[in-house]
């Protein structure tokens, strides 16, 4: 059973984003879309057979730890979202596990990853563009999903 839409939209996507510093319309819509995709809106939360992604968004812990290694570490962004998380040990960073139970730290997780793309986020609204975006930037090219898929998860699931 899926996470109601308004519930995370409201509950966990824009406070996660504003915690952080990082919200917009736009982001929310992306993030909400993206967890559309990745776990048919919070259905799994762990990637299905043996694939490593954790978390509402299906984040793989390389890409977290990426983040946290280049990116966050020794940064404000990094100490905003290190407050949202439960650190429980003496690491650089908290662990990728978190991110499936932990939801609005995954949202803060997942709105740095795009936060980090040079490209803008598509507008607020346009829905595929944001399917394309999803896509090239968090999927990849060689990954298996399409944006088809996104957008039918987008109308069933938001």
């Amino acid at each position: 059973m899926a996470i109601d839409p308004k519930h995370l939209r409201d509950l966990v996507i824009k406070p996660a984003c504003e915690a952080i510093g990082l919200y917009s319309l736009a982001a929310e819509e992306l993030l909400l879309g993206t967890a559309c995709q990745e776990s048919k809106c919070g259905t799994f939360l762990k990637q299905l057979g043996k694939g490593p992604a954790l978390g509402i968004f299906q984040m793989e812990p390389r890409t977290y730890h990426d983040h946290w290694s280049h990116f966050l570490v020794g940064r404000e962004l990094g100490q905003k979202a290190g407050a949202m998380a439960y650190w429980g040990s003496t690491d650089a960073h908290p662990a990728p596990e978190q991110m499936i139970w932990n939801l609005r730290f995954a949202a803060a997780m997942c709105r740095i990853h795009y936060y980090r793309v040079k490209d803008p986020l598509p507008a607020a609204g346009d829905i595929p563009a944001q399917a394309a975006y999803w896509k090239r930037f968090y999927n990849t090219p060689k990954g298996a999903g399409t944006v088809e898929e996104y957008l039918n998860n987008w109308r069933k699931l938001s």
